[in-house]
């Protein structure tokens, strides 16, 4: 009997050498018993948001690839900082930035992940609605960004990484998630429950938000939509910035604690009116216990649209004397 427990002992030991040390990592929970999503978290970074051609057959980079491209950036960075550019009338320095040092430390070459290629499968009508948009910027408010205009930006453009404020903090009470976004100071109740979505007829700039667990893991439906916003706002979605939603868009998110200081976010995104397949977005949260969000406020010192519309009248004006 004593040999069997020795045995048994060493066989305990042998496993829990080779077990990985996040593996022996559990969620925290709430009084009621909920995995524990609270906090403070920030997802900076300048990886693209979809893979670029000469990783078109890379999904991750290594470590040296991606430590070489940090120095890169600090270079280019620095050499342009306080620089205007002849015509422009410039942008903020680097110190209000905070679009981070590099790529995300999972290495991704992509923030999105499906397709296989990482390219979004956009419809051609969609692309021409999003040209068309740029084109008539200057004519319209309407064809500017909801995000320009103060308004939203939306889910899930909402948790796409900006070059700044790309911080969400997470609050739970029984029955309810609460994501307060840092950017345009969006509030997201999402109510964890089966109950159905809202009736068809409403619409709403975030959509109608239905959440429940799976295992540790948050999954949110999203349905209800309104055919105004955009799925992407800012610059860093590149070529995705002003493709248009439909009313038939649908969104599930899916929050994953990795361990102690990450999250994993994944979003699925369906629209048949405006890709021709579904497509993933995937990337970390880093917990920040120290980063302070203050107010955003937007509409306060938003002089950009009432500029841009009488920037394009003057330039008619102009046009006209010639």
């Amino acid at each position: 009997m004593t040999k069997v427990i020795a045995n048994l002992s060493i066989v305990a030991v042998l496993v829990l050498l080779t077990v990985p040390l996040t593996a022996q990592w559990t969620v925290g929970r709430t009084a009621w018993g909920d995995p524990d999503l609270q906090g403070m978290w920030t997802n900076e970074t300048v990886t693209p948001f979809e893979r670029p051609p000469q990783y078109r057959d890379k999904a991750f980079l290594t470590k040296a690839e991606a430590a070489k491209i940090a120095v890169d950036i600090a270079k280019r960075r620095a050499a342009a900082d306080g620089k205007a550019i002849a015509g422009k009338v410039g942008s903020y320095n680097q110190i209000w930035m905070d679009s981070g040092d590099g790529y995300l430390p999972s290495l991704q070459t992509s923030l999105v992940v499906e397709p296989a290629d990482g390219i979004v499968p956009t419809r051609a009508s969609a692309v021409a609605t999003r040209d068309y948009n740029r084109a008539h910027e200057g004519d319209h408010y309407k064809h500017m960004s909801v995000w320009d205009r103060c308004i939203t930006r939306g889910v899930p453009g909402s948790m796409f990484p900006a070059g700044y404020n790309n911080a969400y903090r997470f609050v739970q009470i029984p029955g309810y998630v609460v994501i307060l976004y840092e950017m345009i100071h969006d509030v997201r109740i999402i109510p964890l429950t089966d109950r159905p979505h809202l009736p068809e007829n409403i619409r709403l700039w975030m959509g109608d938000s239905r959440g429940h667990w799976e295992g540790d893991t948050l999954v949110v439906d999203v349905t209800n939509f309104t055919d105004k916003g955009w799925i992407a706002n800012n610059g860093a979605s590149r070529r995705i910035k002003g493709i248009p939603q439909s009313e038939k868009l649908n969104v599930v998110e899916r929050f994953t604690p990795v361990d102690g200081g990450t999250m994993r976010y994944e979003v699925t995104i369906t629209d048949p009116e405006m890709y021709t397949a579904s497509w993933k977005v995937s990337m970390p949260l880093t917990r920040d216990p120290d980063y302070q969000i203050y107010e955003y406020a937007c509409q306060e010192g938003n002089t950009a649209v009432g500029l841009i519309l009488s920037g394009a009248r003057a330039e008619e004006a102009a046009a006209k004397e010639q």
